[in-house]
This record gives structure tokens, C-alpha cells and sequence, in this order.
């Protein structure tokens, strides 16, 4: 293939993807000008528009879609082999990029990654938060964090952390003047402390089991968060009760600062999994923080 087509290719993939010339000219460190030039001559070797071009936005069109979707996935491969190639220096390099919800990224990734990049400077490591069941392949990521459940059957999964159980929490305050909750049902006439989750279509409905058992509860409260930390701040000042996973509330819970209820209905389940293509062509740097994340409990 002739460089100037290679470059071509690139340059339109860029901007199909970022929807954007100013993001798609920052991302490959060229000028705005010099990417609309590539993108037009291109344009115009094949005699087809590929963008559709407002003052506003920018989006690819029927033609612009079917070159996205053949040509993308092979130039990324391509550029996978290529970063694969640096097996043959002597210090892993290159940049990870993981996707994970708040409590997976600082309860289990962060311990991890901080044991590790001191070792291997010439690594990058991009954590982007993310509560929503995010398509690692279509954004780009090189792997993502879920729960064992969650993980889709084509991907390679390694457990990163034990098994997990959530606990509801409130205040000794709170509870000064509201009796507990002795089954989940009862939540319903306690101020709780909603969680918003884009995957969840809107407000999370807090799970319960016992004896095979399962329930969802969607509670009612004054406040709904998108964050853990915030949950168990307005916990704390006696607000409400919250729905945490149980490692975050522990040292509040001996301490005496928050109390627990429905104990009982709340069972462990499969925790943390790193998950990634198949295919994926792992990199030296790939491999090392795999086996720094994976779980030997």
C-alpha cells in the first residue's frame, strides 16, 4: 500500500471516530488544516464523500460507515503487531488503557499499578471510571474491569479480586430515631441514598438473596449519587442508608461509625475480573500487569 493511502486511511479513521477534527488533529499531532487536506484528498481519489460536515459536527456517511467498519479493524490490528514488536526491547513499554467503575479502579487496580510502574518507567497506564458496561473493542480500551458475572463469554477474563459482599450502612443517628430494617422490603419507608448507573436504565435497584431467594429493592431517598465516595460521606453525617461494597465501610463499621443491617440477605458473590479480546495480541507491558492484577487468594 502506497504511504499516502496509509496516511489517508489514518487520518479520515481518526476523525469517523472522534466525530471531530479538532480532537481526531490533537490525537495525531497535526494541524487542523493538514488533516482536513488528507481527509479531502482521499475524499476525492475515490470520488465518494465520506464525512458530512457541519459547523457543529461531524459524522461519517453511508460510505464513510462501511470504510469505519472494514478498514478500522485491520489497521488496528495492524497497529496491535506493531506494538507487539516491542518484545524485542529490553524494558516493556507503551501505554494500557482500562476502563473500570470507581471502587474496582481504586479498591483493586490502584494497589496494583502502584506496586508496579516504579519498576517500568517507559509504561503509561490510562484509568478511565466508567459505571457503564463500556464496548472495550469500539472504544479502543485494551481491557476492562467488571464482575464476574458481567464479563461476556467471548472475552478472556482473569480473576484480579476475592469474592465481594455488599453491605447496607447507616448511622448511629440515623438509627436514634428510625427502628432497622429487618427484610429488604422494609427499606421502603427509609430515606436511602440512590446510586444513578447509565446501564441500570437510570436508578440502581439494590439485590438481595437468601436461601435462593432474590429481590431487588428500588428504595426512595433525598439524594442520588453517581459516586461511592459521596454515599458514604452523607452515611456518615446520618443522612440515610447506603448500599456499599463491604471493604469500604469496614473500618467504619469497627470503629462504630456506621452500623449494618440485612446481613443476612446479603451473601458473597464473584468479584473483580480484568477482561479483554480473545484476539488480543498481548504486549510485554500488557502481560506484566495481568500477572500483577491476577488474584491468588
Amino acid at each position: 500500500m502506497p504511504r499516502d493511502n496509509l496516511n489517508e486511511l489514518t487520518a479520515f479513521l481518526a476523525v469517523a471516530r472522534e466525530e471531530s477534527f479538532t480532537r481526531a488533529a490533537a490525537k495525531l499531532g497535526v494541524s487542523q488544516s493538514a488533516l482536513s487536506h488528507t481527509v479531502r484528498a482521499l475524499e476525492e481519489r475515490l470520488g465518494l464523500r465520506l464525512l458530512t460536515r457541519t459547523t457543529r459536527s461531524v459524522s461519517p456517511t453511508e460510505a464513510g460507515e462501511r470504510l469505519l467498519r472494514t478498514v478500522g479493524p485491520r489497521l488496528d490490528e495492524i497497529e496491535t503487531e506493531l506494538t507487539a514488536l516491542s518484545a524485542l526491547r529490553e524494558k516493556p513499554a507503551g501505554t494500557i488503557r482500562i476502563t473500570a467503575g470507581e471502587h474496582a479502579a481504586d479498591a483493586v487496580l490502584w494497589p496494583a499499578i502502584a506496586r508496579l510502574l516504579p519498576h517500568y518507567p517507559d509504561i503509561k497506564i490510562e484509568i478511565i471510571v466508567d459505571y457503564g458496561l463500556t464496548d472495550i473493542v469500539a472504544e479502543r480500551y485494551d481491557a476492562g474491569v467488571r464482575l464476574g458475572e458481567q464479563v461476556a463469554r467471548d472475552m478472556i477474563a482473569v480473576r484480579i479480586g476475592p469474592d465481594m459482599r455488599m453491605a447496607v450502612v447507616g448511622s448511629p443517628s440515623y438509627f436514634a430515631t428510625r427502628p432497622k430494617p429487618r427484610t429488604p422490603q422494609d427499606l421502603t419507608t427509609h430515606n436511602c441514598i440512590n446510586l444513578r448507573l447509565p446501564t441500570y436504565g437510570g436508578l440502581y435497584a439494590w439485590e438481595f438473596e437468601k436461601a435462593g431467594r432474590e429481590l431487588k429493592v428500588r428504595v426512595e431517598g433525598q439524594l442520588v449519587f453517581n459516586t461511592a465516595a459521596l454515599r458514604l460521606n452523607a452515611v456518615l453525617a446520618g443522612l440515610a442508608l447506603a448500599y456499599l461494597p463491604e471493604d469500604q465501610v469496614r473500618v467504619h463499621l469497627a470503629s462504630g461509625a456506621v452500623v449494618r443491617v440485612l446481613a443476612d440477605w446479603c451473601p458473597p458473590f464473584p468479584g473483580y475480573h480484568l477482561y479483554y479480546p480473545s484476539r488480543r495480541q498481548a504486549t510485554p507491558a500488557f502481560s506484566l500487569l495481568v500477572d500483577a492484577l491476577r488474584y491468588r487468594g
